[in-house]
């Protein structure tokens, strides 16, 4: 069941994260019979969530153990690619975790204990996801580096879920300030509604983008958000990369990332942080301290050009809009929910077990910068060689051809065969990838921006 080149099983989570609800209430499918191919196990976890492996007959030995398989990954054409070429596949589902990730890690060992006990001791057992998943994935590595012997973290949050939000707190914190400080669209403290709560941003926005004003405004709260300069038009289908010297094209791609699309950020920024709120009992992001005049400085060239020259064409003053921010009454957070998102996990770049990224820099939901965060953590913490990072040039959220996902994986179980790593520059993940499918592949040498939120190195709220 594919749309496109994205496997349906990425799909599947980003329409989950936009409506706000886990995975498994679009995407379970009971009904899939158990490839001919493999031996299938599945049942529940002891917090009740369903998990579902596969094994084929001829087993190369390696597990691959995700957060969001049992949520209709024996559907999924990567699922079948793995499986041809000798891969174990499953794991469980968000259904009962949600956003309460350390239970989300724990369950992916779990996991792992009934896969061998159904089907015998694995030899490579590999974590690995995409979106909230990826942040899973790399959760285990560090937290069950004796279990598992790798991580391959897709789209994940890698800035860690504090950072994460804060990075969201910041774009729409702006965007309220300067376009719709006088309205009731909440930053925070999101209503019930939460349907009609992202029409009504959405709405806003999308109004908003049909004034010069309005555009210049947008591209300032993207570029101190660090969204990408590109995005998905209507229907899903990636826009025409922009020229870095076309500022209208820039800035267009950042309004598509915060609006456009079927997985938009505002969309999802408004569902996500419902659901944390309600599990936290208070805000957890916060945005005391924070200058944004100097998270302007570290945004994409692209993307600072683009805003001069739109604040020159609207006739307004960027300094004049720089200072409002700066005057504007801050965000606290709840200390309490902070607390409970580090339960979660922070990433402190202790690794013990390889770990292989791969984001892509169109991404409008686990926006790319953080991907240089959980880099600069590893370097940080001495464990650079265990660590590499890969991109994929595509717009949109987990919209990796089956092919790219593949490439990653062989990669892996390479490094764990040989104790080094092989090659993994973009020649010869796009060969791997275009092997597996004939889908060209899209891996490109990219250097991420420095994340403006990278945490624990910011100071702790006050409170």
């Amino acid at each position: 069941m594919i749309m496109g080149n994205r496997t349906w099983r990425c799909l599947a989570v980003a329409t989950a994260l936009f409506a706000g609800v886990p995975a498994a209430a679009h995407a379970a499918e009971p009904g899939t019979p158990c490839p001919s191919s493999a031996r299938c196990a599945d049942g529940q976890l002891t917090d009740g969530t369903p998990y579902a492996f596969a094994k084929p007959s001829r087993w190369n030995g390696a597990v691959l153990v995700d957060l969001d398989f049992a949520a209709g990954g024996l559907a999924s054409p990567l699922t079948a690619s793995l499986l041809a070429r000798g891969y174990a596949v499953g794991g469980t589902t968000r259904t009962i975790s949600g956003w309460n990730i350390a239970r989300a890690i724990g369950n992916q060992a779990e996991a792992l204990g009934r896969f061998e006990g159904a089907f015998g001791r694995a030899r490579y057992a590999i974590a690995e996801g995409r979106s909230m998943g990826g942040m899973v994935a790399a959760g285990v590595a560090q937290v069950y580096p004796g279990r598992f012997a790798a991580a391959i973290p897709m789209c994940g949050g890698l800035g860690g879920a504090v950072g994460q939000w804060n990075q969201k707190l910041d774009t729409v914190f702006v965007l309220k300030s300067l376009l719709f400080r006088d309205t009731a669209l909440p930053v925070t403290g999101i209503p019930a509604d939460v349907p009609g709560t992202q029409q009504q941003w959405l709405s806003a926005v999308t109004a908003a983008q049909s004034t010069a004003a309005g555009r210049a405004r947008i591209a300032l709260a993207a570029a101190i958000g660090q969204l990408p300069g590109w995005g998905l038009a209507a229907g899903g289908t990636p826009a025409p990369v922009p020229d870095d010297r076309d500022a209208d094209g820039v800035e267009q791609g950042m309004y598509l990332a915060l609006a456009g699309g079927p997985l938009p950020y505002l969309g999802q920024a408004v569902s996500s942080r419902r659901a944390i709120e309600q599990l936290a009992g208070g805000n957890p992001s916060w945005n005391t301290g924070v200058d944004y005049a100097h998270q302007l400085t570290t945004a994409a060239p692209a993307q600072r050009d683009a805003v001069r020259r739109l604040y020159e064409r609207a006739g307004l003053d960027l300094r004049a809009d720089l200072g409002r921010l700066a005057a504007e009454p801050r965000v606290t957070a709840d200390p309490a929910a902070v607390r409970y998102l580090e339960r979660g996990i922070v990433f402190t770049g202790d690794l013990r077990i390889p770990v292989l990224t791969v984001n892509g820099t169109g991404d409008q939901i686990s926006t790319v910068a953080q991907q240089q965060s959980y880099g600069a953590l590893v370097r940080r913490a001495g464990h650079e060689s265990l660590l590499r990072q890969t991109y994929v040039q595509a717009a949109g959220h987990c919209t990796y051809t089956t092919g790219e996902q593949q490439a990653a994986i062989d990669r892996m179980l390479t490094r764990l065969r040989t104790g080094h790593w092989p090659g993994t520059e973009p020649r010869t993940m796009n060969a791997q990838a275009v092997a597996v499918d004939g889908v060209p592949g899209r891996y490109l040498a990219y250097t991420p921006p420095r994340f403006n939120r990278t945490y624990p190195a910011l100071s702790r709220p006050a409170g």
